[in-house]
């Protein structure tokens, strides 16, 4: 069973001036061979999330405590790209084509720039949002040769003069249905998924969580 904690129970070593730290929130999910780790926080009115997983409830809480220190110091001084390619843990193996959540957020309108400082400090591997320039959703994901790849509903060219090296993608997002998205997503073995609704035409995200089942995200 989870649970969940109000703060954090270890110490931290932290820029000087210290940040203003505020709203931790520590969960820890057990499973029969691991036990899954999250914390968010907000910094300086900033939110940051930290995920992952560990083969103990002691080892996530240390290896929670030092990703939250350097998550903390990204935050609170100069932005710079995540190393690439990370040290994720893989996901386990699953065939499951079964969405257990679906998520409704009002996307934010941002730059890509923008999109990918969210999807560092939220700890996401990729992240939806509506880019203002080309009034089209879009996402940000960690691939590619720079680490960090821009993907849109509809084609466009690349941003005008970003901060981020980015890479873009050519192609539209595949307009499909949910089941679609599950089946392909599941027969190539992907991580996520970014596609577009057939009649809607919004973005749309289907991701493998670290249980096995999926989660969709809508536009």
């Amino acid at each position: 069973m989870p649970t969940s904690h109000s703060s954090p129970s270890f110490p931290f070593s932290l820029p000087s001036p210290s940040p203003l730290i505020e709203a931790v929130r520590v969960r820890l999910t057990t499973g029969p061979e691991r036990v899954l780790a999250q914390v968010n926080a907000e910094v300086d009115g900033r939110r940051i999330r930290v995920q992952l997983t560990a083969r103990t409830a002691s080892e996530a809480a240390e290896r929670l405590a030092d990703g939250l220190r350097r998550r903390i110091r990204a935050v609170s001084t100069s932005w710079r790209p995540r190393p690439w390619p990370p040290a994720a843990p893989a996901l386990p193996p699953s065939s499951s084509t079964r969405i257990v959540r679906v998520k409704s957020p009002s996307l934010v309108w941002c730059s890509p720039d923008a999109a990918v400082r969210t999807l560092d400090a939220m700890d996401y591997d990729i992240h939806l949002f509506t880019d203002p320039a080309t009034e089209t959703d879009a996402v940000v994901h960690r691939l590619g040769p720079t680490g960090y790849r821009l993907a849109r509903t509809r084609p466009a060219g690349p941003p005008s003069h970003p901060a981020t090296p980015l890479t873009l993608s050519p192609h539209p997002a595949p307009p499909l249905t949910d089941h679609q998205a599950a089946a392909r997503l599941t027969a190539a073995d992907l991580p996520h998924l970014f596609f577009t609704h057939p009649t809607t035409h919004r973005g749309r995200i289907l991701y493998r969580r670290l249980d096995g089942h999926l989660t969709l995200l809508t536009g």
